[in-house]
């Protein structure tokens, strides 16, 4: 079964407790597909994925939004301890720029 417009996001990796690799569905974190070789695990989630998306819609239950057609604000709130706020504030005013544009190079490093 293939879904049509797929735009799930996708990852294979190497599980060691497996010995094989496993294909991974970001916004289905349930689900995964373990194979001996990388593209029958990709093959083996997509499938996956497409019975599902299937069966939700047969249920008529709501079906996750793929993350690359999310749109995002670019603002998400972080907590931090107050003596990392006050350190990350100093080293900001130290550099002469705002805490929020240290934060964000920090993050894009």
């Amino acid at each position: 079964m293939k879904l049509k417009n797929d735009h799930y996001t996708y990852r294979v990796t190497w599980s060691d407790e497996d010995s094989e690799y496993v294909g991974l569905c970001a916004e289905f974190p349930s689900l995964s597909w373990l194979a001996r070789n990388p593209e029958a695990a990709l093959r083996g989630i997509r499938r996956v994925v497409a019975e599902v998306v299937a069966d939700m819609k047969k249920r008529k239950e709501p079906i996750p939004e793929a993350v690359a057609s999310r749109r995002y604000s670019g603002k998400f709130l972080v907590r931090v301890p107050p003596d990392i706020h006050r350190r990350l504030a100093t080293e900001a005013a130290e550099a002469g720029v705002s805490l929020n544009r240290l934060a964000s190079a920090k993050l894009t490093q």
